[in-house]
């Protein structure tokens, strides 16, 4: 695995490196070794997935607070996403920044994203399917969310949602 540090203390890209031959390519998509020589030394506890029957679908932006923060591990197996990252960690070099990245299934990549940090996405394309490695149990008391399009951040997503949760509809802006 190749990893790209982003504009988001603590965010990696993280890029497979497949080994060839004729049926095709193996590659892993985590090693505990690896990304703890990276400083990503989270055990994961949890894999969900998400699937989204239409582009412009959006989910997020989503974090869980203490004591149920997570990291998480993002790779998008069909289709593609412009995936965002917010940095809402106050002691953070970074904090209120963001970053984004187009993950697409094709180019096998994927998104380290720590603790204290909401991630949320939009489809690029029809059947979208996301996967997910937590570093936490999902905790219904501990989930937070902000607007996606709260002004503090001006995030220039892609597109306008065509779908979008009314839960994500309607969450606040982020206060710190």
């Amino acid at each position: 695995m190749i990893f790209h540090p982003a504009a988001v203390a603590g965010v990696q890209r993280i890029e497979l490196e497949p080994v060839r031959d004729e049926r095709g390519f193996f590659s892993r998509t985590f090693c505990t070794r690896e990304f703890a020589e990276h400083g990503l030394a989270d055990a994961f506890v949890q894999s969900g997935t998400s699937f989204s029957a239409s582009s412009g679908t959006l989910r997020g932006l989503h974090y869980q607070a203490p004591p149920a923060a997570e990291s998480k591990l993002v790779r998008c197996i069909a289709g593609a996403i412009f995936d965002v990252v917010v940095d809402l960690r106050p002691d953070s070099p970074s904090f209120e920044r963001f970053c984004t990245h187009v993950l697409r299934a094709a180019d096998r990549e994927q998104l380290y994203v720590p603790t204290g940090c909401a991630h949320g996405f939009l489809t690029l394309e029809d059947d979208t399917e996301v996967t997910y490695l937590l570093s936490n149990f999902h905790s219904v008391e501990h989930a937070r969310r902000v607007r996606w399009n709260d002004p503090r951040f001006g995030i220039p997503w892609p597109t306008e949602p065509s779908v979008i949760s009314a839960a994500d509809a309607e969450c606040p802006d982020f206060s710190d």
